[in-house]
């Protein structure tokens, strides 16, 4: 009977000890990154850009997708519709802290676990070259002048397009026609192709194109200049009723889908958070204009309520919210 017990603590033990090694073996197997976006667009770039020195540290492969539509939400259902093992990863945008007030979806980034908010962008108006305007004054004015005649490149309600120009149209009360378009990288494709005339974007999506010379900048979308366009006046210079919704600014982050095993969760951060820190992310993100944050954590939670705050507001305020704040509980911003 004692050879019987030992030989059964012994095998409780040894299986214990598999079970330890299974458990601290995740990553079993490569994981899924499912990016709301299009290809070449903002997202899609900090994304692609991280994602390799993640890898490096997981020993595994983050195999992305590009999923897009409906704002990003087809993306966001998608992740939520797994199973919460950490090996499907959400890839976004600010674009979900707006979806229920929005109705395209009951489900943001405050019911999913943040693995690491990366980096945050400035919006700029850009226009095709032969545009007759070159700054927002200019843009203002010929448009008050040919109503519902200038196209913009729109992502949806809620996207990054659809805010700033909320903003605008609040502060100026002209009337654009939008153009849909999955993504600011399809969009700006557009612009160049005189398909659209201006188009709100994030600074590191255009910057190369503006360099090219494939687009103009007529805005800045912030309360200072920025060194990557230094003769680009700040849009609160020509526009100074835009200096109550600033600073404001699109981000990137990584998420997870909520009861997510904490091993799962704390592998992930830590590499999402040392690939951040990769000198060649951080140059390229200063290249592009981005704004590094490598934020996770209770962090990230605050960061993430206040910006939904703001945005849901935002647009509910601007006429296009299918319901109010209020009912989900967000608080207007003091």
């Amino acid at each position: 009977m004692k050879k019987a017990l030992i030989k059964t603590l012994a095998g409780v033990t040894f299986a214990g000890l598999l079970a330890g090694t299974a458990q601290a073996q995740y990553p079993e197997k490569d994981l899924q990154g499912i990016i709301q976006w299009g290809a070449g667009g903002s997202t899609d770039t900090v994304m692609r850009s991280v994602t390799p020195h993640a890898e490096d540290i997981l020993g595994r492969d983050v195999i992305m997708t590009n999923k897009t539509g409906g704002v990003g939400a087809i993306a966001t259902k998608y992740v939520n519709a797994m199973k919460a093992d950490g090996y499907t990863l959400l890839m976004g945008a600010e674009n979900p802290q707006m979806y229920k007030v929005l109705g395209l979806a009951d489900i943001d980034y405050g019911d999913m676990i943040p693995i690491n908010v990366l980096a945050r962008g400035t919006p700029i108006f850009v226009a095709r070259n032969d545009a007759p305007f070159n700054t927002m004054k200019e843009l203002v004015e010929y448009t008050k002048k040919h109503p519902g005649e200038i196209k913009t490149g729109s992502t949806g309600p809620g996207g990054l397009t659809s805010i700033v120009l909320a903003m605008l149209e609040a502060e100026t009360h002209i009337d654009f026609t939008g153009v849909p378009y999955d993504g600011d990288g399809p969009a700006l494709t557009a612009l160049q192709g005189g398909a659209i005339d201006i188009m709100p974007a994030v600074l590191g999506a255009a910057i190369e194109h503006i360099k090219a010379g494939r687009m103009k900048v007529i805005g800045l979308v912030d309360t200072q200049s920025s060194p990557l366009l230094p003769d680009t006046a700040p849009i609160t210079e020509e526009i100074p009723g835009f200096n109550k919704y600033l600073p404001w600014g699109p981000f990137f982050g990584v998420f997870v889908k909520k009861d997510t095993p904490a091993e799962a969760v704390e592998k992930l951060t830590a590499a999402y958070h040392e690939a951040a820190q990769n000198p060649d992310f951080k140059d390229l993100m200063d290249k592009r204009g981005f704004t590094i944050m490598n934020i996770s954590g209770d962090e990230a939670a605050k960061f993430l309520d206040s910006y939904r705050s703001v945005s849901s507001w935002i647009v509910y305020d601007a006429g296009f919210a299918k319901h109010s704040p209020e009912e989900f509980g967000i608080k207007r911003p003091e």
